[in-house]
């Protein structure tokens, strides 16, 4: 029995491709399993070739996989597209109609047992029955995807996993690929998405505004906040494009609802000066980038790790913010609620940096700990003792007291220009030197309440792997992958890339025989950040760029390349 099977899905769009993925990854979590899924598609509604994969294992699973071990052709163009990824032991299962007189397909009667609308369910029962999974756990969890829909469309589905179940077991199928039993009764997981989890962490920390523009890979925030916003006493609105959106959230903020964006490299790319607004108003916001492969459109379903550098230094002028890079759904939710507060607490923009692997990829979560969650209570902290009220006063943190309009008695005024102290407009350019500087001042609060690096493995190793983001699953598997082979190996995965406190890394880094950042973009722009922050070079790179996200046996691949055989790798 298999410790791990990789499951692919493959075909065009519109054939249902998500929606027996996220079936099959529901009854998998159900059943105790660790799962990775990830999803591959084109920026079409309907043709082009689309494809979704699960990982799955009795063990955590961190990272998709590259090699597939099931795979599921609903075209003929799955076999070509997808041959690179199959081994000797791979299972192929193909419509009966495309397996001709090879011998390594496997051949489904479609037609037989299940009219046309019905072929996805059939393809899920049969690799239900491949993976050993329990049959009325299967139908129980498509039943419960369609009947609040239409009862009468869940039985005909419950139907079609009976018939596939019924026929898998009469026709010999290989039994190579059946997953282990979990070694512990199942216990209550969810399956979720990085945007489910960003979602989540919002709707906890009690945000009332959200503004965009419809923008992969990060549209699905929005929408599911909006079919809550009737009982959580939300606005959600979608924009006529990205300068609205967040100018409209600054003014939500500004009058006192926590606020957030969601959009993209490009749609950021409009925001830029309303940005700039939000550092000179001393404005909280939250803004939610999920980061796709450019320039301009590029692949716009696709992922990437590029918008770093763009994000670090964006904007006119001079003014702090905080940029938190989540690595998985659980990091998702906490640094959101974090973010959330951290933006109030410094009167800041604050970033939540994702890509559309993160976004999009669904994995097994322990339910979050809900109790004790602090909510946001905007101007709660601050105390006004002098009159008239100073909106921009100058302190010693940098932070002033910000009250909301309309709720006391004093003015509150905020201004685009260069101000006074009261909020009103000024070309004194000894007032302006010292605003700079108070503005500044709060990089300070934000670098007290950095978060470190988390690192893993053994002090002094021979070789550590840097990452940040959504890369981080992929780099702790491919060290113990490393470690297994006798290479002493540590990883430092950084969750938070700006600001960044040297002391809390530089000392690993120095101490390692070799160190290489791992990124997902082409210039290694996090190594680059590194460098200038602290002077250390990062010589050694490991860098993707083609869209799909890294993979453990990417790493390890690029590393025998990189040493040559050097460290025995």
């Amino acid at each position: 029995m298999a410790k791990t099977v990789n499951v692919a899905f493959g075909g065009e769009a519109g054939q249902g491709l998500a929606t027996v993925g996220e079936l099959l990854s529901r009854c998998l979590v159900r059943s105790g399993y660790s799962i990775v899924a990830t999803q591959s598609y084109q920026s079409r509604i309907r043709g082009g070739h689309n494809s979704f994969a699960i990982r799955a294992g009795t063990e955590t699973v961190t990272a998709p996989q590259e090699s597939v071990d099931i795979l599921v052709a609903f075209d003929a163009d799955t076999l070509s597209i997808h041959k690179s990824e199959l081994t000797a032991s791979s299972l192929i299962l193909v419509d009966e109609v495309l397996k001709k007189d090879d011998g390594k397909l496997i051949g489904i009667p479609y037609k037989e047992l299940a009219p046309s609308s019905f072929i996805n369910i059939t393809a899920l029962g049969i690799v239900g029955f491949l993976l050993g999974l329990d049959k009325d756990l299967l139908q129980k969890t498509v039943a419960d995807q369609f009947k609040s829909k239409d009862a009468e469309l869940a039985k005909s589905n419950q139907d079609a996993v009976e018939k596939a179940y019924a026929w898998a077991a009469g026709a010999d199928l290989p039994k190579t690929r059946k997953l282990a039993a979990p070694a512990a009764k199942p216990t209550p997981k969810l399956t979720m998405t990085g945007n489910d989890a960003i979602m989540l962490g919002a709707l906890s920390v009690g945000v009332k505004f959200c503004s965009f523009y419809p923008m992969t890979p990060t549209t699905s925030i929005p929408q599911d906040l909006a079919k809550h916003a009737a009982e959580m006493n939300i606005v959600v609105e979608q924009a006529e494009d990205e300068i609205s959106a967040i100018n409209m959230a600054l003014g939500a903020s500004f009058a006192g609802a926590p606020a957030m964006v969601t959009t993209s490299g490009g749609g950021f790319a409009l925001m830029v000066e309303g940005l700039s607004l939000a550092g000179m108003t001393e404005t909280p916001i939250v803004i939610v980038l999920g980061q796709r492969p450019g320039p301009a459109t590029g692949l716009p379903t696709r992922t990437e790790q590029a918008d770093l550098n763009f994000v670090l230094h964006a904007g006119h002028g001079e003014f702090p913010r905080a940029i938190f890079a989540p690595g998985t759904p659980e990091e998702c939710f906490y640094l959101t609620r974090k973010a959330f507060h951290l933006a109030e607490r410094y009167q800041s923009p604050v970033f939540i940096l994702t890509d559309q692997f993160l976004a999009d990829s669904f994995r097994d979560v322990t339910p979050f700990d809900v109790t004790n969650l602090l909510a946001m209570a905007p101007g709660a902290e601050s105390v006004v003792t002098a009159k008239p009220y100073q909106r921009f006063a100058i302190t010693e943190s940098g932070v002033s007291p910000r009250l909301l309009p309309g709720l006391s008695g004093n003015l509150v005024v905020a201004d685009s220009d260069e101000h006074t102290e009261d909020g009103h407009i000024t070309e004194d350019l000894t007032v302006r030197k010292q605003m700079v500087k108070k503005r500044l001042r709060k990089y300070e609060g934000l670098k007290s309440a950095v978060i470190p690096p988390e690192i893993q493995g053994q002090a002094e190793p021979e070789l550590m792997l840097v990452c940040w983001g959504s890369s981080k699953g992929a780099v702790q598997e491919a060290a113990q992958h490393l470690n297994a082979k006798g290479v002493k190996t540590s990883t430092m995965h950084f969750r938070q890339v700006w600001p960044l406190m040297p002391r809390h890394f530089i000392g690993y880094m120095v101490e390692a025989k070799k160190v290489v950042c791992v990124e997902s973009n082409a210039t290694g722009q996090f190594a680059g950040i590194i460098r200038q922050q602290t002077g250390f070079y990062i010589d050694s790179k490991i860098t993707r760029y083609d869209g799909l996200p890294i993979t453990p046996e990417y790493i390890v691949k690029k590393l025998q390349k990189m040493e040559k055989g050097g460290l025995g790798w």
